[in-house]
């Protein structure tokens, strides 16, 4: 019985972090300089899912590059 609860519980609650922290792991992948601010995002307004939405579009969009200036 307790085997069957570790089947379940395992990759139910596993595969659920992966997807709600997701935009934060895309940020990470793709070296984002906002990483942060991504994570902290996707950490406190994750849940209201507009916030999930905003996260992971932040995370996959490019960096612009930065103007050196002189």
């Amino acid at each position: 019985m307790i085997l069957a609860a570790h089947l379940f519980f395992f990759p139910f609650f596993g595969l659920s972090t992966v997807l709600y922290f997701l935009p934060s792991i895309i940020g990470l992948a793709k070296s984002k300089r906002d990483l942060l601010a991504i994570f902290l995002l996707n950490f406190f307004l994750g849940w209201t899912m507009i916030g999930w939405v905003v996260a992971l579009v932040w995370a996959a969009k490019s960096d612009v590059p930065s103007v050196a200036r002189w």
